[in-house]
């Protein structure tokens, strides 16, 4: 089985943590979000986020991997 590393903000972590089901992993969650029904929603919903300055939100994302990983 293979992992993968996503980045998010604080803010969507936490809600994310609000609808994940007791017992559940972030994993499983993810897949109960990317169901079949589910999927169509999450479809509709991408690319509607708007980020004022993009660049310093990925120079933050960046940074925090880049400490995450030397800790």
């Amino acid at each position: 089985m293979s992992f993968k590393t996503i980045t998010i903000k604080q803010e969507t972590y936490s809600k994310l943590s609000d609808i994940k089901g007791e017992g559940e992993s972030f994993t499983e969650l993810l897949d109960r979000l990317a169901s079949e029904n589910d999927l169509l929603l999450l479809k509709k919903l991408r690319a509607t986020a708007e980020f004022k300055n993009k660049e310093a939100m990925l120079e933050e994302i960046y940074e925090t991997r880049s400490e995450s990983r030397i800790i």
